[in-house]
């Protein structure tokens, strides 16, 4: 066997061009069959190793897309939503040859160690989660042209990048109508972050149902999604000493821990109060009682994203918004 084989060892082993070979190693495509097998058959033979730095220097491409989630690690790795956000694009990620770079805002929410490295050409491309309104790492990426595609739509319509989303309005309103047909005429809520388009546009369907029913709404309390903003927020309702009767919590993190705080202070769910979360986490159906959610498909969505993200990288034009659609899962909580 020839000791570390070149591209013209491999070349010449299969009886093809040197253009040829690269094709069919790269996947370029434009090669026939017959030759591709050849190749492949040479590279298996003399233990050929593709060389990524000399391919990058050709094709100015790194090898490696990012996943920036604009969160602190402690909320990335106790939420399953982001769990299941990665597992989206290590799938779509499966037939290529990119490697999968997981970046991430510092604990105390600054993005120049973002900035610096994403603006830098160190990726060939960057999918984003958990935006907020003022990211700035979003205007280094589209200052540099990184190709970038955002699950969740831009905050500025202007943003001028791709994304994937959720119809976050039409869930919030689903979570109202729901709880409305429960019987509920009493209605709180505790929303995400309000500086998220997501919470934002769950806040918005959600009054826009209470509206429709003419419901006013008898208390909101401003949480970010954790478990922890969902106790408090579900202490914030009661100190409010309205009677309420319906609550919808825009994650299934907030609105778990809302009913663990309900039920101590002794209100039975969902007999005395009803509970809607969303997201469609793993706990929710395995809770007590079982949680009323709406869905949201983290998986679904960065697949989608990353295969848009990956016809960006090859310079083909590609169709946006992609916005997939919610339901209501009813359980317990509400009284389903």
């Amino acid at each position: 066997m020839v000791q570390n084989p070149t591209l013209e060892d491999v070349a010449r082993a299969a009886g093809v061009s040197r253009a040829t070979a690269s094709r069919a190693i790269r996947g370029a495509g434009k090669v026939s069959s017959a030759a591709q097998e050849l190749v492949d058959r040479a590279v298996k033979d003399l233990g050929y190793v593709p060389n990524s730095a000399a391919r990058s220097l050709v094709t100015r491409e790194t090898g490696a897309v990012a996943l920036v989630v604009a969160e602190p690690d402690e909320r990335i790795f106790s939420d399953p939503f982001f769990g299941a956000a990665i597992a989206g694009v290590v799938e779509a990620l499966g037939p290529t040859d990119k490697q999968l770079i997981l970046a991430m805002r510092t604990r105390n929410g600054g993005d120049e160690r973002l900035e610096r490295y994403l603006g830098n050409q160190q990726v060939d491309g960057v999918v984003v989660i958990s935006h907020h309104d003022n990211d700035q790492f979003l205007a280094v990426l589209r200052e540099r042209a990184v190709p970038t595609v955002l699950v969740g739509r831009p905050a500025r319509p202007d943003a001028g990048m791709p994304y994937v989303d959720l119809d976050n309005r039409l869930g919030g309103r689903l979570a109202a109508e729901h709880l409305i047909e429960q019987g509920c005429t009493r209605l709180a809520t505790i929303t995400g972050p309000l500086d998220m388009p997501a919470a934002q546009d769950r806040l918005q369907g959600w009054r826009e149902g209470l509206e429709a029913a003419g419901i006013e709404e008898v208390a909101m309390s401003e949480g970010d999604f954790t478990p922890r903003t969902g106790r408090l927020g579900a202490q914030e309702l009661l100190a409010t000493g309205e009677r309420i009767d319906g609550v919808f919590a825009a994650s299934d993190m907030m609105a778990l821990t809302a009913l663990q705080e309900f039920e101590e202070y002794g209100l039975r769910v969902p007999h005395d109060i009803r509970v809607v979360g969303f997201d469609d986490s793993a706990m929710a159906e395995d809770s007590h009682p079982p949680l009323t959610t709406v869905t949201n498909p983290a998986r679904a969505m960065t697949g989608e994203a990353t295969r848009l993200l990956l016809a960006l990288i090859k310079g083909e034009e590609v169709e946006e918004p992609i916005v997939l659609t919610p339901s209501v899962l009813a359980r317990e909580s509400s009284g389903a």
